[in-house]
């Protein structure tokens, strides 16, 4: 049956119990958050913070939050449950609502499969009577929970024209990936085993069945040029993604097309020098003409990318200059959730901060080598030797 706004909550079928005393069953007159995440997933931490907000806030109102981690990969449980308890004690110190680890797979099959929830993190509302009244991302829970728990959403336009939005959308995409399916077990299979070859069969087979799938793009770009190394092969893929994604005007996708370009974790130095910089130049200037800086849009996305172009091809003023426009617009019309801002200002701070120390060794290094050249020298009366 599936699983949508109105429908009984599903039990909660979990052995393990990582934090807090473990969950019997529904009560009437509570809401609860039952939220599915993973050590892996980059959003999860900004998310849990969040959450621990919300339970705080909310506790005397009913709310109980349960974390359930469904989706690790690890060679036991033991690894498991050490690599979540790490992950808890470093990402969120302050939790504050129970944490259940699921390695049968037995919760997804019960609660994400029957709903469409095709990624991590999603969140369940159950309301006071114990029926779904919300699926979605966590972040939309400020504006939802407490329409939830004043009773007003449940029977509310808005809930249901969300609701049919996200069976529609999510729909749409599990059944893309069950096409997918196949392909990806052949391709990480093949990258496990750092059998290049067959992962990159894997890939063009997926191409050629979804061609405008970002994630294939992706891994096509980076086998040939991060793996294999095949400039020959890997630049024209690589030029054909940044032809397209400038033509989508897409932010997403000039963004990853510039991650494959400049982002630190990857090594760049086989790379053609100035073809390189050519592409991360057009792709800027075009998330910069999609995304203005005098512009209300959020920026703390895209403009740190952008600034490590800029700061890469030597202009540190204006990498500088665009990771403080990035610090600025949180604060801005749109707003992130306060969990979110904790999550990603420490990163941009600490980028900014190696920029400027980059751009004061430039400057000290352009004194000195003016200090030190012969025209100089010759101004100030020395003589060459």
């Amino acid at each position: 049956m599936a699983l949508q706004m109105e429908t009984q909550a599903p039990p909660i079928k979990v052995e393990t119990w990582l934090r807090g005393e473990p969950f019997a069953s529904f009560q009437p007159g509570k809401v609860y958050v039952v939220e599915f995440w993973a050590t892996w997933c980059g959003p999860c931490a900004a998310a849990a913070l969040q959450l621990v907000q919300l339970q705080e806030k909310y506790k005397d109102a009913g709310l109980e939050v349960v974390g359930v981690a469904a989706d690790e990969d690890a060679s036991s449980p033991v690894e498991v449950r050490a690599k979540l308890g790490a992950w808890l004690a470093e990402k969120c110190p302050d939790l504050n609502y129970r944490i259940a680890f699921d390695p049968t797979g037995e919760m997804n099959k019960l609660w994400r499969e029957p709903s469409f929830s095709v990624g991590i993190p999603t969140s369940f509302v159950v309301d006071r009577d114990g029926h779904i009244a919300f699926i979605g991302h966590p972040r939309q829970l400020d504006e939802v929970l407490p329409k939830v728990l004043n009773g007003s959403w449940r029977a509310s336009d808005e809930a249901k024209a969300a609701d049919t939005a996200r069976i529609a959308r999510n729909g749409a995409i599990a059944r893309e990936q069950g096409l997918k399916k196949p392909i990806n077990d052949k391709f990480w299979a093949a990258i496990k085993a750092e059998d290049w070859t067959m992962a990159l069969s894997a890939i063009e087979e997926g191409i050629a069945l979804m061609p405008d799938n970002i994630s294939f793009r992706l891994a096509h770009v980076h086998l040939l040029l991060h793996r294999m190394n095949d400039m020959q092969k890997g630049m024209p893929v690589m030029r054909q993604l940044v032809r397209d994604a400038i033509d989508r005007n897409s932010e997403n996708w000039m963004l990853a097309a510039l991650g494959q370009l400049f982002s630190p974790a990857h090594d760049h130095s086989h790379f053609p020098s100035g073809e390189r910089f050519a592409m991360g130049k057009k792709l800027s200037e075009h998330i910069l003409a999609l995304n203005p800086p005098q512009a209300d849009g959020p920026k703390f996305r895209s403009y740190p990318a952008v600034a490590r172009y800029y700061y890469d091809s030597g202009n540190k003023d204006r990498a500088i200059e665009l990771l403080r426009l990035a610090l600025k617009s949180p604060e801005g019309p749109e707003l992130i959730p306060d969990a979110q801002k904790q999550h990603l200002l420490p990163d941009l701070l600490q980028t900014l901060a190696s920029y400027k120390a980059g751009r004061a060794v430039a400057a000290l290094s352009s004194r000195v080598r003016k200090t030190f050249s012969p025209r100089h020298q010759s101004a100030s009366g020395r003589k060459n030797t």
